[in-house]
């Protein structure tokens, strides 16, 4: 499977005046309780399944007065892919697909952010799944950045990001075309500022 992970983060310069003014180059760590990476996959044509990756620490550090210098690094536990069923999450820690044992983690950095509109961008980075290092784009949307009024009284910056994953380019072909080979992920991120 797949998941870019997740994260995703880079805001526009011009979303809105809070985000442009006052917060250049802050760094957001990833606020595990509401970030989610999640994915599904083509199950033989009968179905689709959905999982998640639920065990990611990264941080953001967000330049509003030059977008292009933002970064976004991520780190996720393989073993914490989770599709809810045991058995089958038994399968995807072995050694057909995610292998643990020799991979215990996938990672996401950024390479290049690129703005597509008011609240758009695209966050280029490498993926590292299995050992193998490929290009990944994140196609990302801002959705707000403000203070936490619900009692944690911090301010955060939340986006969704989506992308594909073609698994087989990692090396994980187990099954390949019966189950899908393009897994698609959306990443939803709030990071805290530090």
């Amino acid at each position: 499977m797949k998941f870019s992970l997740k994260l995703l983060f880079a805001a526009s310069l011009t979303v809105a005046a809070p985000l442009t003014s006052a917060f250049a180059a802050d760094t957001y760590a990833l606020d595990p309780a509401h970030t989610q990476t999640i994915f599904t996959i083509n199950h033989l044509g009968f179905s689709t399944i959905t999982g998640s990756v639920r065990d990611l620490k990264g941080a953001l550090v967000l330049d509003t007065a030059k977008l292009e210098d933002s970064t976004v690094k991520v780190t996720m536990a393989a073993d914490s892919v989770d599709t809810g069923f045991a058995a089958r999450d038994t399968a995807l820690h072995g050694p057909m697909f995610f292998n643990i044992a020799q991979f215990p983690t996938m990672s996401f950095t950024s390479t290049h952010i690129r703005k597509t509109g008011t609240k758009t961008m695209d966050i280029q980075g490498d993926f590292t799944l299995l050992g193998i290092t490929k290009r990944l784009v994140l196609k990302t949307t801002f959705n707000r950045a403000a203070q936490d009024t619900t009692g944690t009284n911090v301010y955060k910056v939340g986006f969704t990001a989506t992308t594909t994953i073609k698994r087989s380019d990692f090396g994980m072909k187990a099954y390949v075309p019966f189950v899908g080979d393009d897994v698609h992920v959306t990443i939803n991120f709030e990071g805290i500022k530090q």
